[in-house]
């Protein structure tokens, strides 16, 4: 019944071998703000600015990165399933021929190269069945690196999507990934799906490194917090929460930029800012 301060980020981060960090943020305003300025004014806002989607916060922060070269067709985006079901926002990296692994929701309807639409837990279903010859399940077991709770070990299957509209050469496929053991007090094992677009050759391999990437944003919120306060302000305003957010995010890169010469000297290992 009690009223707190709370304010929406949309965060960038960049994550490699080497380590991670946040390195962009845009504050997210609803329309409830965006549309009453006395109340942004109150709250220093700029009048300039005015609402804009969590996609299109993502991809003024993507356009950022890629006009400073730090995203680049050598490069992945991943991101969740408000992204994922984002059509301007996939044709924007498509358009720079940047593959990515975005989340998408199971009733995402989906065409095959043969032009049939079905929903994503549909095509699961098809590409997870036993092949009747050689009696092989279409799904392969892999793990995705250490969680909260151990070693995150799925079940991971493709099913192959219409590729118009991309890159030649490229590929699209919805990669769904299946718990390996049914969930407490259930009897099926949930499923997670992914719109993927990227070069043919890929292996399901690489879909599966880039999908469990996507962990590093939590990683680094985590360690933001921790080491750098990113979470310990109470502030009320537009530009101080930039101003706490940057500073924060900064610290949080330095230590994770600090980390990773360190282990290049062979002191540290370098699996994280620590």
């Amino acid at each position: 019944g009690k009223v707190d301060n709370c304010q929406l980020g949309v965060f960038l981060a960049y994550a490699s071998s080497k380590g991670r960090a946040l390195i962009d943020r845009e504050l997210y305003l609803p329309t409830s703000w965006t549309e009453d300025r006395d109340r942004c004014a109150r709250a220093d806002v700029p009048d300039e600015v005015g609402f804009a989607t969590k996609p299109q916060l993502g991809l003024a922060m993507l356009a950022r990165a890629h006009a400073c070269g730090a995203l680049t067709p050598r490069s992945w985006v991943t991101a969740d399933e408000i992204y994922g079901q984002n059509p301007t926002f996939r044709t924007w990296l498509a358009d720079r021929e940047i593959p990515f692994v975005l989340a998408t929701r199971n009733d995402d309807v989906l065409t095959s190269p043969d032009g049939h639409r079905r929903q994503a837990k549909v095509l699961a279903t098809i590409a997870g069945a036993r092949d009747p010859d050689t009696g092989r399940s279409g799904w392969e077991r892999r793990q995705v690196g250490a969680g909260a709770h151990g070693e995150r070990i799925y079940d991971w299957t493709t099913v192959a999507l219409d590729p118009a509209g991309l890159p030649h050469g490229w590929g699209h496929w919805l990669l769904v990934r299946r718990q390996t053991e049914p969930g407490q007090g259930k009897t099926t094992r949930e499923l997670a799906f992914y719109r993927c677009a990227a070069p043919a050759a890929t292996p399901l391999r690489e879909l599966v490194r880039v999908a469990g990437a996507r962990w590093a944003i939590e990683e680094c919120f985590q360690t933001s917090k921790n080491e750098a306060g990113l979470d310990h302000y109470q502030v009320r305003s537009y530009r101080a929460w930039y101003a706490h957010i940057t500073l924060a995010m900064l610290a949080a890169a330095y230590l994770s930029v600090t980390r990773a010469q360190e282990a290049e000297k062979g002191d540290l290992q370098p699996s994280g800012p620590g």
